[in-house]
């Protein structure tokens, strides 16, 4: 039969085709787990590879393969399914689904409004299965893009997904394949993508048995924070991750992936491997449009450009400059990486218009420059957020940023990052503000839980706020189960904040109808200070059809006078109120009018105006 991919288990009605890559061993044999116990001798092929196809293989078949002659039995390192978990047997699946999504066009980044989930949390049963019941939830919320914590199988009964193993299996516990095409299927009729964030840069600490089929899998000059790096120098361990991204993009339909960390991708090999990658997921079905999307804490824009700059022709990029910007306006706390912030009106009004707010000045944290310079990338490449999985579990007590500061502020701030030029990203449940924390969770061994508690420690102890025997004694263990269980959503309280909710809901609706702020990428932007607190966005619409947003963070401030050009709505126009976060249905006290004649800008507060003809002179 013809092979899909290079390696793993691919089944037809009338036979399987197993095939890995094992260069380091002289025999490898195919054993399977039934009654049967039978057991075939891999045919050798060029290059390091071990083939064999078997008739009449049933579905569901668990198998593992043997090395030379060791006794202990190995799963597949493409394996497609593990069952038991990372240990176990792995199963032959049949790759076959009932699609119903061959209209679906696939999207652009560009309008999108991401939302970030973690399917073991994502719901109380934490499955495929519950999470597809969310869907339209999600839909008629206004999501439109899925962003999926990695699912690849990974040790344990729970995890971040960081720590994975087979990265061609699910997840076990959340689901079959099939649930997870379900999922993908389901969210494709509701006129939502989703995509897959995949970890690229190292394997798990525990389980990983790819070293007894190759030591080439890994990189011996390069290592990264979390163990040994993976090789791309390789031609056949390079395609083994090359060919992982194809998978999950032809076989599950994902619309596209999230790089996680890239930086510890150490390729010196041309093409590099991420442009390999890119390259590869856009190729599959082209009329589909795919989006790829990085991690970079360098901020290195060569992901995002073009190849003919040597760049790798990412999509996006998540901004943590955003984040931690507005972290230090809501919090007031300059700790560890926010030390090079101020949460000032300029950074917001910079981070808007160039994306990143480092590109290659001193960078006094790290004591050593940060970021590369370019001011032309498009505003919808660069991702911003509030609330990410990292970034609320980097603290004392996993709790949502709007538990944390000034209500009014944090509202000011959610509709900057709706209303925002850029791709504005949620993480579940701040729609609604979930009260559930989001804890650093994993399940490994008592030697490794330990170790894990001590990293977790000493890396909270860079906030010097952690740095105590007070905040060690009450941070949450991550091999607890309750660490787990805490952080799974309880969608009841949406009924119980519904004015936290309805302000999501407005302004995201707000971003997709409105005729100027659903046309962010094809409009121009300038920005003001007016305070040591406040600041203005204008948005340059077709036709004087403009629309201003003013933030104010301190006390009320009468801008008085007025000597800012870019708050005057222009000849024979008038702005007029579209929205403001101080509305009686998001909780406000009412927002008195701003413009009359002289500027009154309410305080802890966003505001949103349209110019609109004058009406009376």
């Amino acid at each position: 039969m013809k092979r899909r991919f290079p390696v793993g288990a691919e089944y037809s009605k009338y036979s399987t085709s197993f095939r890995v890559w094992a260069p380091d061993r002289k025999k490898i044999v195919l054993f399977f787990d039934d009654e049967s116990k039978s057991s075939f001798k891999m045919n050798k092929e060029s290059g390091g590879y071990f083939s064999l196809e078997v008739e009449d293989v049933k579905v569901g078949k668990w198998y593992y393969f043997q090395l030379d002659n060791e006794e202990k039995l190995y799963p597949d390192p493409a394996s497609r399914y593990q069952p038991e978990g990372i240990n176990g047997p792995s199963e032959v699946i049949n790759p076959h689904f009932s699609w119903t999504d061959a209209q679906w066009e696939g999207l652009d980044l560009p309008g999108q409004i991401i939302y970030e989930i973690h399917i073991g949390t994502f719901t109380q049963e934490g499955t495929f299965k519950a999470a597809s019941e969310r869907l339209k939830y999600l839909a008629e919320l206004g999501i439109t893009l899925i962003e999926i914590m990695p699912i690849n199988e990974f040790p344990g009964s729970f995890g971040w997904g960081y720590e994975g193993i087979y990265f061609y299996a699910p997840y076990h516990l959340y689901g079959s394949p099939s649930d997870v095409k379900a999922f993908i299927n389901s969210a494709h009729q509701l006129g939502i993508g989703v995509i897959l964030d995949v970890v690229y840069n190292h394997f798990g600490p525990e389980g990983s048995n790819f070293s007894k089929f190759s030591k080439d899998y890994f990189n011996p000059d390069k290592i990264t924070e979390w163990g040994e790096a993976l090789n791309f120098e390789h031609p056949s361990s390079k395609e083994y991750f090359v060919a992982n991204a194809r998978y999950w993009i032809e076989e599950f339909h994902f619309d596209g992936l999230r790089v996680d960390a890239t930086p510890w991708i150490f390729c010196s090999t041309k093409p590099h491997v991420l442009f390999e990658i890119t390259r590869t997921v856009k190729e599959i079905k082209p009329k589909r449009k795919r989006i790829i999307i990085g991690e970079s804490e360098t901020q290195d824009v060569t992901l995002l450009q073009s190849h003919q700059k040597n760049g790798y022709e990412f999509d996006g990029l998540w901004n943590d400059d955003f984040h931690h910007t507005a972290c230090v306006r809501l919090k007031g706390r300059r700790e560890a990486y926010y030390t090079d912030y101020l949460g000032s009106p300029q950074e917001f009004i910079s981070s808007l218009k160039y994306g990143f707010l480092y590109q290659g000045q001193y960078y006094a944290w790290q004591k050593k420059n940060r970021g590369k310079f370019d001011l032309s990338l498009p505003y919808s490449s660069i991702i911003i957020f509030l609330e990410s999985h990292d970034q609320i579990a980097n603290s004392a007590d996993g709790k949502r940023l709007y538990q944390l500061c000034d209500y009014g502020n944090f509202k000011a701030l959610s509709c900057l990052m709706l209303l925002g030029p850029n791709t504005p990203m949620l993480f579940q449940g701040q729609e609604y503000g979930s009260t559930a924390p989001f804890y650093y969770f994993a399940d490994h061994d008592d030697h490794l839980n330990d170790l894990i508690q001590k990293g977790r420690r000493e890396f909270l102890s860079q906030f010097p706020s952690m740095a105590n025997k007070e905040a060690h004694r009450n941070l949450q263990k991550p091999s607890d189960p309750l660490a787990f269980t805490r952080s799974k959503l309880d969608f009841s309280e949406k009924d119980k904040n519904v004015e936290h909710y309805a302000m999501y809901k407005d302004l995201i609706n707000l971003r997709k109808t409105d005729d100027v702020f659903s046309a962010m990428d094809s409009i121009l932007i300038d920005g003001a200070v007016l305070s040591a607190d406040a600041f203005l966005i204008r948005y340059f619409g077709n036709e004087y059809n403009d629309r201003l947003l003013i933030v104010n963070f301190g006390s009320d401030l009468n801008f008085n006078p007025a000597p800012e050009p870019l708050i005057v709505a222009g000849e024979g126009l008038q702005w007029e109120i579209i929205w403001s976060s101080e509305s009686f249905i998001y909780g406000g006290v009412g927002t008195p009018p701003i413009n009359n004649p002289y500027w009154k800008i309410p305080g802890h507060s966003a505001i949103v105006l349209k110019a609109v003809q004058e009406r009376n002179k």
